[in-house]
């Protein structure tokens, strides 16, 4: 009968401990949790939410940018349709490209149609080989703004790549 009583005894002991075990690692994590949430509140930087730029002059070509980096609107800038095709090889995969066009002066709404078509006829002549990797997509993006600059004559300074997706 005497060792099923220390048996009895040490099982309870076993209990309890791992009971207070648990108790403390949890409490621990918390407190390590809690601190690094503290710790990373102090050190990480304040980034302010950009407000969406509001446009009270239309008739404005440019407005400079706020001294807290608000969005620049600029009236000379048009944003052109997506342009979605398949590649010239191989053909089952397509391209998906949204530009925009920075004009010198005031937008041009046809000659903007003229170089989207442009881009278009031009995307579907090009093979995923020639577009493969960071150099094939600046060479993609070299080739297009000299598309657009001989095709445009002058009148667009910049092309714009905003998305590019190929699939």
């Amino acid at each position: 009968m005497a060792l099923t009583d220390i048996e009895e005894e040490d099982g309870g002991k076993k209990k309890s401990g791992l009971i207070v075990t648990i108790a403390i690692v949890a409490v621990l994590s918390a407190i390590a949790g809690g601190g690094g949430w503290v710790v990373g509140g102090m050190i990480a930087p304040q980034v302010k939410q950009p407000e969406v730029a509001k446009v009270e002059n239309p008739d404005a070509k440019d407005e400079k940018e706020g001294e807290d980096g608000e969005a620049v609107v600029r009236a000379n800038v048009v944003a052109l349709e997506p342009i979605t095709t398949n590649l010239s090889y191989p053909s089952d995969n397509w391209i998906r490209v949204e530009v925009s066009l920075v004009f010198n002066d005031e937008p041009d709404n046809k000659l903007a149609d003229r170089i989207h078509q442009d881009i278009l006829a031009y995307l579907r002549t090009v093979s995923l080989q020639q577009i493969e990797g960071p150099r094939g997509f600046q060479y993609l993006r070299e080739d297009l703004r000299e598309r657009v600059k001989l095709r445009s004559e002058g009148r667009v300074n910049e092309l714009l790549l905003r998305t590019f997706v190929i699939e």
